[in-house]
């Protein structure tokens, strides 16, 4: 497996690279959002997917950690290729898609090429959770204020609820409430143990 490639850039394209490394070039296909991003160097590091055939061994790059992320949770649908994964990430960056991916709203990325309703109902039905899990574990807010003090033990108090099978709106109200009960000075097992009982 071939973690990331390292090198200058030799050629580039909206579609795809090369990487010379040592006297090697190396042919990556990349998104519009990571062309953007590398347009303008010389010098690159792209983190890598190499995806293999039996007629083809094609590398698959990208610039940021969370866009190599999401192209490998895409690929893992069914009906959802390494080419097909990269359209949807040159049409929507990774806040994009992961917004309409969390909210259901899955016309946005049916009006990716390629990409009919059933396989962008499958994107949402099946990354749903597993997006909001990694955004919680990030300690990305979906806009509700909730986690934006950065309190620490309130972020790991709502992770284990969710993990325990919680809504994340449940949640939130039941350790709003617990912590309403007992102030702010609380360990995190005694504020998960309220939070159960709020329910």
């Amino acid at each position: 497996m071939i973690a990331y490639l390292k090198g200058k850039l030799a050629y580039k394209d909206p579609t795809f690279v090369i990487i010379d490394i040592n006297g090697v070039g190396y042919e990556v296909k990349i998104s519009l959002s990571t062309y953007s991003k590398i347009k303008d160097e010389e010098q690159v590091m792209l983190l890598t997917y190499l995806n293999i055939k039996e007629d083809s061994h094609t590398l698959y790059g990208f610039k940021e950690e969370s866009e190599k992320k999401l192209f490998l949770n895409l690929i893992s649908i069914s009906g959802v290729g390494p080419n097909t994964g990269l359209m949807i990430l040159s049409s929507l960056n990774t806040d994009e898609l992961e917004n309409a991916i969390v909210s259901d709203d899955h016309t946005i990325i049916q009006r990716v090429k390629g990409v009919g309703a059933k396989t962008a109902q499958r994107i949402v039905l099946e990354l749903k959770d597993k997006i909001k899990k990694d955004q919680l574990v990030e300690g990305a807010t979906s806009g509700d204020g909730f986690l934006n003090d950065n309190n620490k033990i309130k972020k790991e108090a709502l992770q284990a609820l969710i993990t325990l099978g919680f809504p994340k709106a449940t949640a939130e109200k039941n350790i709003s409430l617990a912590l309403k009960k007992t102030g702010p000075n609380i360990s995190l097992e005694d504020l998960i143990k309220a939070s159960l009982k709020s329910t």
